[in-house]
C-alpha cells in the first residue's frame, strides 16, 4: 500500500535541495531495509518511529523494518502553468498521481538567489500555486460537464451523481475556494475521489528558512503557519541547506551538527511524519524474534483490511486478530507477560485497528 507526497514549489525556493536531501537519506537506507526502490525523481523513505525500535529491543528482533512513504519531485511551476506555461502540463499530470502535496515555500532572504517574481513573499507564492491548481480544476470540470450532461439526459444514474458533485466543486472554485472545502457525504466519497481534482489534495507547507532561523522560524514562516491553520492544512519549518549537509554525514556526526544548531532532530523527520499525518495514516506493528515491522493503514481500518496490507490471503481467510496495545507491550515487557496479565485481546472482523497496536493475525489458508 503505497502513499505518495508530491514536492512542489516555484523556482529557487529550495525544492530541489530538499528533495536531494530526501533522496540521499533514502539511498543510505537502501542497504538496511528491503523494498526500498530509488529512482531519479522518487525518494522512498522510512517514517521515523521510536516505538518500533523499542519493540524490537524488547523482542530481541534480528531485523527492524519501518513503514515507508514516497516523495515525488515534481517539475517546478510558474504562473500560467494551468495554460501549459513552463512545464505546466507535466507538473499538473504529476500532481494527479500523488496523494498529498508538500509545497516548499521560500522563507529566507538571499540576494544571490533570485526569486522568480522579484520578491520574497511565501504567502503570495502559495497563492500562486493554489490559483494555478484551481484554474486547472475549473478547466477540467468545464470540459467534463459537457459530456456528463448528455449522459444525464440519457438517464444514467451515475452521471446524475457525477454532475451534482462536479457542479458543487465548480461553484466553490469559481468563488476562489479549493475543491477540498466542499462538504462531501460518505455515499458520495468514492465518486468524489474519482473526479481526481488537484485542489482536493491535502497540503503540507514546508517553510524553507535560513540556517540561523532553523530552530525557531521567522516572521515569514509564522505568516505561513497562520495561513495553513486558517485553511486546515499543516506546515513545518526546516532549513533545506542544513538537511542537505546532514544527509551527507553519518548518524553520530549528524547528531553533533544538529546539537550545535540547537535542533533535536532532522527537519526531514518532521516533514516525513507530517506527510504521514496529513494523509491520515496510522501504524500497527508485528513483532517477533525474526523481525519487528511497522505497517501503514489509514485511520478507521478494520482488522481484516489491516491484515490484507501484509497479504491478501490474510484478509480473505481472516479469523481473528490477537492485539496488545503498545503501552501494555512495553510496560509489561513483551508478548508473554502481556498475555499473562490479560492484556492480549482476541478481536474479530469488526475491530478497528488503533495506532500502535501490536498484532498477530490468525487466518484460514
Amino acid at each position: 500500500m503505497g502513499f505518495k507526497v508530491g514536492i512542489v514549489g516555484l523556482p529557487n525556493v529550495g525544492k530541489s535541495t530538499l528533495f536531494n536531501a530526501l533522496t540521499k537519506t533514502a539511498a543510505a537506507q537502501a542497504a538496511n531495509f528491503p523494498f526500498c526502490t530509488i529512482e531519479p525523481n522518487v525518494g522512498d523513505v522510512a517514517v521515523p518511529d521510536a516505538r518500533l525500535d523499542k519493540l524490537a529491543e524488547i523482542a530481541k528482533s534480528k531485523q527492524i523494518i519501518p513503514t515507508r512513504i514516497t516523495f515525488v519531485d515534481i517539475a517546478g511551476l510558474v504562473k500560467g502553468a494551468s495554460k501549459g506555461e513552463g512545464l505546466g502540463n507535466q507538473f499538473l499530470a504529476n500532481i494527479r498521481e500523488v496523494d498529498a502535496i508538500a509545497h516548499v515555500l521560500r522563507c529566507f532572504e538571499d540576494g544571490d538567489v533570485v526569486h522568480v517574481d522579484g520578491r520574497v513573499d511565501p504567502v503570495a507564492d502559495a497563492e500562486t500555486i493554489e490559483t494555478e491548481l484551481m484554474l486547472a480544476d475549473i478547466e477540467s470540470l468545464e470540459k467534463r460537464l459537457q459530456n456528463i450532461v448528455r449522459k444525464v439526459r440519457g438517464g444514467d444514474k451515475d452521471a446524475v451523481q457525477q454532475e451534482r458533485l462536479m457542479r458543487a466543486a465548480l461553484a466553490a472554485l469559481e468563488e476562489g475556494k479549493p475543491a477540498r472545502t466542499v462538504s462531501v457525504d460518505d455515499e458520495d466519497r468514492k465518486a468524489w475521489d474519482m473526479l481526481q481534482l488537484l485542489t482536493t489534495k491535502p497540503v503540507l507547507y514546508v517553510c524553507n528558512v535560513s540556517e540561523a532561523d532553523a530552530a525557531d522560524g521567522n516572521a515569514m514562516s509564522n505568516a505561513v503557519g497562520d495561513m495553513a491553520a486558517a485553511q486546515g492544512n499543516s506546515h513545518v519549518v526546516i532549513s533545506a541547506q542544513i538537511e542537505e549537509e546532514i544527509s551527507q554525514l553519518d548518524a553520530e556526526e549528524a547528531q553533533e551538527f544538529l546539537s550545535e544548531m540547537g535542533l533535536e532532530e532532522p527537519g526531514l523527520d518532521r516533514v516525513i511524519r507530517a506527510g504521514y499525518q496529513l494523509l491520515q495514516l496510522e501504524t500497527y506493528f508485528t513483532v517477533g524474534p525474526k523481525e519487528a515491522r511497522a505497517w501503514t493503514i489509514t485511520k478507521g481500518t478494520a482488522a481484516p483490511q489491516a491484515a490484507g496490507v501484509i497479504h491478501g490471503d490474510f484478509e480473505k481467510g481472516f479469523i481473528r486478530a490477537e492485539t496488545i496495545a503498545y503501552d501494555d507491550y512495553v510496560t509489561l515487557g513483551g508478548e508473554t507477560p502481556a498475555k499473562e496479565a490479560g492484556k492480549m485481546r482476541a478481536e474479530g472482523k469488526g475491530y478497528v485497528v488503533k495506532d500502535g497496536d501490536v498484532l498477530h493475525f490468525l487466518f484460514n489458508t
